[in-house]
């Protein structure tokens, strides 16, 4: 796998990454979504300081990762329960 070194700016400070080539994309949207949603709680809170608005921004992150879960796992039912009726209707056709 070919690795690729990137500095990364979140909350004006840099990070050097070393990422997969094909995830250096990824990557790099990830890091302007992050900074774009401490810019939001910039908006909203403001007199914070950067660390604040990192772990809430860290919270949202969080909260969203959660409820995708959730969401995957109804999906995941769902179509368990549809397969499984799908099943029982080409059974009783066989």
């Amino acid at each position: 796998m070919e690795t690729v070194n990137i500095n990364v700016l979140i909350a004006e400070r840099v990070y050097p990454l070393k990422v997969a080539k094909q995830d250096e994309e990824k990557v790099k949207q990830a890091v302007n979504l992050v900074n774009e949603k401490i810019k939001q709680h910039q908006t909203r809170y403001a007199g914070k300081d950067k660390q604040d608005y990192m772990a809430m921004c860290l919270f949202n992150f969080a909260i969203e990762n959660l409820n995708a879960a959730d969401e995957k796992q109804q999906n995941d039912r769902f179509i368990s329960e549809k397969l499984t009726e799908l099943d029982k209707a080409l059974s009783s056709v066989v």
